[in-house]
């Protein structure tokens, strides 16, 4: 009894809670699926409790996960034990919390460029802590337990807590859906952003320290560490990129070096650890689970769609919710050395695949693959074949509908899918170069932060480009991650002669960033700045002209200008509540007048052809 009070004590304080905040409510108890049966040769990678170097999570049987505090105070004493480890800090949260990284290497304080780069994310959502944890075993072995083989050909660089803010607002109430741990930080940040909707757009500090980090240290591969939720499967560690399901990568040949070496690397030695390893899938319908699966998206906002057009292998590793916490953190621990194992090994393949792809220039550039996980509709890519768990359906009186029940039993049958996967829905045509006036220097600065190379003009340049010009936007009605969208809707294009003053930017596309910088500005792109609400001052009207004065101008006008007289009087005929508008009719005359704001839905952003 006194053992098990003990252990109970110990999980509460390692993450950074008493038993007094975790009161019980009268209708609380377990309420996930019963837990598949799991044990594996990964087991013996945890630590015995008389290891110096034990690990905050394995003193609690890798049940609990420390907080900021404690996961800082362990990592400074690693970092100051051993010679292969050194931690900084890269930024700043809004509440002012130090964002850390490790390097992790034989090379001392300055990298050998001539190896492979390992970058791995934990807690961009902080509830899904599991890479955290499962890194800091592995930064210890690395160190004291005869692993620093793994750095003679690879540098690793670690940061254990991305969105440090967020997981300090931890509770035992963050994520219902998910086994472990017992404390579990919350998804967004304390701008209440979240980070993995925001790598194109930059809005957070922390997005901007990251993506500044990238730059930096210009990893190899990047590996971005989460944990899944919806249905009930077999597999534990899942974990996929943009394209690797169907046609879309951008990043082809990095792509094909995910599927073809990535890929049956990591699944094998995750096999051989007692794991069941599979890809990024998410089902159609929580409710049906055989109706079929959905690809992941590869759009900016995300890291593996900002990886695919940024030319990063990105692998993006959602663990599964249902697994225990132990499960999942050594599964982790097993993939993050099998991928410093692989950079070792292949490291220069994947390097010559990101050079051709840093090499290419789409002439066309596929856009707006949706914010979901799949649709559903037309054609299936293909039919795959799925490890499923045994479940039933049941009439539930709280949805009044069928729910699923599962009931922790593997299906000893695999199910048979279909897949389908987000599709493109617009083809851009990206422009030679755009250019943005000094006006918007929070466009171009953010531009900057992506290392997005630039011309920045010292004195005004006189330029013909072509201008869009908005017909019919539709402004979002719900605010999305900070702001509120903007859909383009049809647009038209114009010669423009534009003096841009000192301080604006050309900015090429030819350029290893060029799709990135396509994306980001053709406003018909739904992970452009303009598509994320960031030129609303351009759809409002700021002149205008009295009736008393418009009204005899537009007589004279109809008097002047008999095809003006035949335009208007069809216009009357064809839209009677236009004409029983008196204001319509006089706004109709204005915007035909040299008086009228031509500025007025003009995107501010020219298009060198």
């Amino acid at each position: 009894m006194l053992k098990t009070c003990l252990a109970a004590l110990a999980v509460a304080m390692t993450a950074g809670i008493t038993m007094a905040q975790t009161p019980k409510a009268p209708w609380e108890g377990e309420i996930l699926p019963p837990t598949l049966p799991w044990h594996g040769a990964s087991e013996k990678l945890i630590a015995k409790p008389s290891d110096p170097w034990i690990t905050p999570s394995e003193l609690t049987g890798l049940t609990a996960s420390p907080n900021y505090a404690d996961t800082r105070a362990w990592l400074e004493k690693l970092d100051a034990a051993s010679p292969l480890i050194r931690m900084e800090t890269f930024g700043t949260s809004p509440e002012g919390r130090d964002l850390l990284v490790l390097y992790v290497s034989k090379d001392g304080a300055k990298f050998d460029p001539a190896k492979p780069m390992l970058l791995v994310q934990a807690g961009i959502h902080p509830g899904e802590i599991d890479g955290k944890d499962a890194g800091m075993m592995l930064l210890r072995d690395i160190a004291f337990h005869g692993k620093d083989a793994l750095l003679d050909k690879v540098n690793l660089v670690f940061v254990p807590i991305f969105s440090v803010d967020g997981h300090e607002r931890a509770s035992p109430y963050s994520r219902p859906n998910q086994r472990g741990p017992v404390v579990q930080g919350w998804r967004h940040t304390a701008q209440n952003l979240n980070l993995n909707r925001d790598y194109g757009k930059l809005d957070a500090p922390e997005m901007r320290a990251m993506i500044g980090l990238i730059n930096r240290v210009k990893p190899d591969l990047y590996v971005d560490i989460h944990v899944t939720d919806g249905e009930d499967y077999q597999y534990d560690i899942t974990y996929g990129w943009a394209g690797y399901l169907g046609d879309f990568a951008r990043s082809k040949a990095t792509s094909a070096w995910l599927d073809n070496a990535y890929l049956p690397a990591t699944q094998a030695g995750l096999k051989a650890a007692g794991h069941i390893p599979g890809q990024l899938v998410f089902a159609l319908d929580d409710r049906d689970p055989k109706k079929g699966l959905g690809a992941s998206p590869a759009s900016l906002r995300y890291s593996n769609g900002y990886g695919d057009v940024a030319r990063i292998a990105t692998v993006l590793v959602e663990n599964h919710s249902l697994k225990p916490y132990r499960q999942r953190v050594l599964g982790t621990y097993v993939l993050l050395e099998e991928s410093l194992k692989l950079l070792a090994r292949d490291g220069a393949a994947l390097r010559a695949a990101e050079a051709a792809d840093r090499a290419q220039r789409p002439a066309v550039i596929e856009a707006n693959f949706g914010t979901g996980f799949g649709g559903g509709g037309g054609k299936p890519l293909r039919t795959v074949s799925f490890l499923g768990v045994q479940y039933e359906t049941y009439d539930s009186p709280a949805t009044g509908g069928k729910e699923v029940r599962w009931l922790g039993k593997p299906d000893p049958t695999p199910w048979s899918l279909p897949l389908y996967a987000a599709e493109p829905t617009l083809k851009l045509i990206p422009a030679k170069a755009y250019w943005i006036s000094s006006a918007k220097p929070d466009v171009i600065e953010r531009l900057r932060v992506h290392g997005v190379a630039m011309e920045t003009l010292t004195a005004p340049r006189t330029v013909s480009v072509d201008m869009i010009r908005f017909t019919a936007p539709k402004i979002a009605t719900h605010a999305s991650e900070g702001h509120v969208e903007i859909a383009a809707g049809p647009v038209t294009h114009e010669t423009r002669s534009v003096t841009w003053p000192a301080g604006s930017v050309r900015i090429a596309t030819d350029q290893p960033l060029g799709e990135l910088v396509t994306l980001l500005l053709e406003p018909e792109s739904d992970e452009s700045f303009f598509a994320w609400g960031m030129f609303p001052e351009v759809l409002q009207r700021v002149e205008y002209i009295e009736g008393y004065a418009l009204a005899p101008l537009a007589e004279k006008m109809l008097a002047a200008d008999p095809k003006l007289k035949a335009e208007f009087e069809a216009k009357l005929a064809a839209d009677p509540k236009f004409a029983a508008d008196p204001d319509a009719r006089l706004g109709w005359f204005y915007q035909r007048t040299p008086y009228y704001d031509d500025h007025y839905k003009l995107y501010p952003v020219g298009r060198e052809l």
